[in-house]
């Protein structure tokens, strides 16, 4: 791999210093996710909403603490004659919950919040070794505040899976950076028990291995990264009975893989002013994805970003739920964090503060509104 680049003068003359850049990411990540929380509170007060209610208990959420305290086998049939199991869901988060509220004084939905907020910041620091790997640390630091106010960073405070998978991802590409390929696949494989998104990053382990006389290393680590994720196939194809039973249950719920024909149906079905914006989002989606080729970032982590945006973009899923699907791929982040480290701080604080803000009233809209987000 090759080395970090500095930022410029400002940047240390070693690496051995990371105290400081390390706690100004997870300082301001901090402050982001407290931004929001205030707003939240704000907003839930002025309105007569319970906001803490919003952040555990309710959409994913409750499936989540439904299979911490009782395991897998709820289905409800929807109007329309849809089956919608529990089987969609991955078993990391519940686990953790169950495991959490029987040693700590919390119920499961309380804990899926713990684990939610602390793998923010492991997330965060995470995010910051990538970016410091990659473009030097004072990128790191925007890099990992800039997720932090991603448009729907409001999820991160929730007790869903963005934030956990985002950190065991985040800490296996750096693994990969750093060729500790062991570590790599371990965390891999524990992302593969989290999300189905979990493809990309195995996706970008493998898009390495180019020669045929690899290290030990290299290949224990690669057949250990898909084993968390086909393991729950597996699962659930032994449980159904057939094969195929896991992605039948995502099609029942309307998560089956078209292509991205239906993505093409909602924005042709919009009035055209609406279609337009779209249109327009999606085409800067594609030119941050540009951005980041020419950024000629690693190529695990390069790898991992277009294939949570594909992952994301192919499927039959919920419109709204899109843009949350994508906030793990933090390297989209990473362009902006680099032309972000080449003003002055005076700058670009006022920047980030005004991006922390905006992304903050628009997660207190989406919490206290119908959703789901």
């Amino acid at each position: 791999m090759p080395p970090p680049r500095p930022d410029g003068p400002d940047s240390p003359a070693t690496p051995r210093r990371p105290s400081r850049p390390l706690l100004l990411a997870l300082g301001g990540y901090a402050a982001t996710r407290a931004i929001g929380l205030v707003v939240l509170a704000i907003a839930a007060a002025a309105t007569g909403e319970d906001g803490l209610h919003r952040l555990k208990g309710r959409w994913d959420s409750v499936w989540y603490v439904r299979i911490a305290e009782h395991g897998y086998g709820y289905e409800t049939t929807l109007p329309n004659g849809d089956v919608h199991s529990d089987l969609a869901f991955f078993p990391l988060l519940p686990l953790l919950e169950r495991g959490l509220s029987a040693v700590l004084p919390l119920d499961a939905a309380g804990a899926g919040l713990l684990v939610s907020w602390t793998a923010g910041l492991v997330a965060a620091w995470g995010i910051f070794k990538c970016g410091a790997h990659a473009l030097g640390p004072r990128t790191g630091v925007l890099l990992a505040v800039l997720w932090g106010v991603y448009p729907t960073a409001f999820v991160q405070s929730m007790a869903y899976t963005e934030t956990l998978f985002t950190a065991l991802a985040a800490w296996s590409l750096y693994a990969v950076l750093r060729d500790r390929w062991i570590l790599a696949g371990l965390l891999c494989a524990a992302a593969g028990l989290t999300r189905p998104t979990a493809v990309a990053l195995i996706a970008a382990l493998a898009a390495l291995v180019r020669d045929r006389r690899l290290p030990a290393r290299t290949v224990a680590g690669v057949l250990l990264a898909p084993l968390g994720w086909l393991g729950y196939i597996v699962y659930v194809g032994v449980r159904q009975g057939s094969p195929t039973a896991y992605f039948e249950v995502q099609a029942a719920w309307g998560n089956s893989i078209d292509g991205g024909l239906a993505l093409a149906r909602f924005v042709a079905g919009l009035p055209w002013p609406a279609a337009l914006g779209l249109t327009a989002a999606l085409a800067l989606l594609a030119w941050l994805v540009v951005l980041c080729v020419r950024q000629r970032q690693p190529l695990p982590l390069l790898v991992y970003t277009i294939g949570v945006v594909l992952v994301s973009l192919v499927g039959a899923a919920y419109f709204g739920s899109r843009p949350r699907l994508m906030m793990p791929a933090f390297g989209l982040l990473l362009p902006p964090a680099a032309a972000l480290a080449r003003l002055r701080p005076r700058t670009a604080a006022p920047v980030l503060t005004g991006l922390a803000l905006a992304s903050a009233a628009y997660g207190a809209f989406t919490l206290l509104g119908s959703g789901p987000p």
